[in-house]
């Protein structure tokens, strides 16, 4: 009788500790969630969108011929800020040697791109053609080395938001698994007891048996209401949502390169369409054909189309007149208003995010504290219970 109130007590205090560090270890990952993985998630769709926004600008300024207009310049630069920034914060942020690898090479291969657009400005700004050899250098680095790193670095931290998520909503089998050993414990010590003290119940061991079904309960129940607080769609949409950004951007890119080439632009316009095809399936997914997002990409779609027929037709300065125009139906007008309502949605599905995770981390707060004053009192169940029968034998 000694040993199994011993056991059970013993097991009740394990299950106790076990399920306040389980719970523990939820809530501090939800904290990790909010002010790591998720900041870093987004420093990494910032810092590809930046980069390629960088891109496009370079060349919006190139064909604008001589001297660029102030604000395609400030485009340009301010795009660099924004990916030094995100680049600044998403190496605080790297803790393994395959992220600082990708941050190491797209850090030194950065200034290398910024000197290839400043060689192509200098020679545009003199009218000398070999400025467009230049800026292709530029735009190949960027394309076929920079911005796939960007891409890959954003795909490691996105899955690392899913793995934090998963482990905030995720059932603690140890937990679980102790505490249902605990219940089974409590059934067998009662029928040893049984057999030795003729007594049906032992009150001590039947409420221990209760406070570990509380326990098991409250663990069941909060995990359910952190996994219904955590909706895994919108990270996805958000996932989505900065994919469809991306995409717009390589399409931006690939429409002014296409100008600086001046050859023969079919494949250029494959590559256009395929990314072109691809974005209006998203958007129409992710915010519906009446949106702001959707509006724009319509007409930046007939601008490109006004743009390629212009070209076709020996129109070269109308065709650049179309790609670079900021007002009106220009490509770079409807282009920034794409981008713009893009980042809109992402900024408020990034919200969702945090806030769902928040609200997580709510029904959990007071889970390792419960948990564990239930099983103690278990454990004290135990002993109170069980300590009268032995005496009535000593």
């Amino acid at each position: 009788m000694g040993a199994v109130g011993t056991a059970l007590a013993l097991l009740a205090l394990i299950a106790g500790l076990t399920s306040a560090n389980q719970q523990g270890a939820k809530i501090s990952r939800h904290d990790t969630v909010l002010t790591h993985t998720e900041p870093l998630a987004n420093a990494a769709q910032r810092l590809y969108v930046a980069l390629s926004t960088a891109d496009a600008a370079a060349s919006t300024a190139y064909l604008s011929g001589g001297i660029e207009s102030p604000e395609v310049r400030a485009r340009y630069e301010n795009a660099l800020t924004d990916a030094a920034a995100a680049l600044a914060e998403a190496t605080t942020g790297a803790s393994d040697a395959e992220t600082r690898t990708i941050l190491g090479q797209i850090s030194a291969e950065l200034p290398s791109y910024t000197g290839y657009v400043e060689s192509a400005r200098a020679n545009n700004r003199q009218g000398l053609p070999v400025g467009s050899a230049y800026l292709r250098q530029a735009s190949a680095l960027m394309q076929g080395s920079i911005l796939k790193n960007a891409a890959e670095l954003e795909r490691i931290r996105l899955g690392q938001l899913h793995s934090d998520q998963g482990a905030i909503t995720g059932l603690p089998l140890w937990s679980a698994g102790v505490l249902v050993l605990l219940l089974a414990a409590c059934g067998y010590g009662s029928w040893i007891l049984v057999r030795r003290t003729n007594r049906w119940v032992n009150p001590g061991v039947v409420a221990a048996g209760g406070l570990a079904v509380v326990a098991l309960l409250w663990i069941v129940v909060t995990t359910l209401a952190a996994s219904a607080a955590i909706d895994t769609g919108a990270t996805t949409r958000f996932e989505k949502l900065a994919q469809a950004r991306i995409l717009a951007q390589q399409a931006r890119t690939e429409e002014t390169l296409q100008l600086i080439t001046r050859g023969d632009i079919t494949a250029s316009e494959k590559r256009f369409a395929d990314s072109s095809d691809r974005l209006r399936a998203d958007l129409t997914g992710l915010v519906g054909t009446d949106s702001a997002a959707s509006k724009a990409f319509s007409g930046w779609q007939d601008g490109h189309r006004k743009e390629v027929a212009a070209y076709l037709s020996n129109n070269y300065r109308g065709a650049v007149e179309q790609s670079i125009k900021t007002d009106g139906a220009g490509s770079a007008a409807q282009f920034t208003a794409l981008d713009n309502a893009l980042k809109t949605e992402l900024e408020r599905t990034r919200q969702e995010v945090r806030d769902d995770v928040n609200t997580a981390g709510n029904a959990l707060t007071l889970s390792p504290l419960g948990t564990l004053a239930l099983l103690l009192a278990a454990a004290a169940a135990i002993v109170v219970g069980v300590w009268p029968r032995l005496k009535e034998f000593l």
